[in-house]
């Protein structure tokens, strides 16, 4: 299995590193024959091309998508706009992007904003190997109202 890394310059932090991390640790730990294919671009708006070119040009079965989101009202729309492309892209591919981002409006201050991103970056590393690997996994965890980057939330009683 070939895994895709998409990251961007102007994360505050290196996304692309801890993903990786993240993921060789998994895969030692469980047996996984994986390869990683990174592809580092300046911002979140090049995120699109970087998936397409991991899938088409390095053979890439998913890709996680990693997008630092600053806090002006134009880095929240050039999120949406990514987001909204790297859908195109997984529609156009008929592969998984697991996309990423981590708001500067979602902390109130860098070091909420550190533990936000490694939280978020670490499971979904995880996530990614378990969709491709275990996604049985995945199942088991459905209604479970599992969160990255903040603490789970209460399930509902139906």
């Amino acid at each position: 299995m070939r895994i895709g890394i998409a990251d961007t310059m102007f994360a505050r932090a290196d996304m692309g590193g801890l993903a990786i991390k993240t993921m060789k640790k998994e895969i030692a730990r469980k047996g996984y024959n994986v390869k990683i294919e990174r592809y580092t671009v300046p911002g979140i708006k090049d995120l699109p091309v970087a998936c397409l070119k991991l899938f088409r040009e390095k053979k890439c079965d998913l890709v996680v998508a990693l997008g630092f989101v600053g806090g002006a009202a134009i880095d929240e729309t050039c999120a949406h706009e990514a987001s909204l492309s790297l859908i195109n892209v997984e529609i156009l591919e008929g592969k998984h992007i697991l996309k990423v981002f981590v708001h500067t409006s979602e902390a109130e201050n860098d070091a909420q904003l550190a533990k936000i991103l490694k939280d978020r970056v670490e499971k979904h590393a995880i996530n990614a190997l378990d969709l491709g690997f275990r996604p049985e996994s995945l199942i088991k965890r459905a209604g479970t109202a599992q969160r990255q980057g903040s603490e789970n939330e209460s399930t509902l009683k139906i």
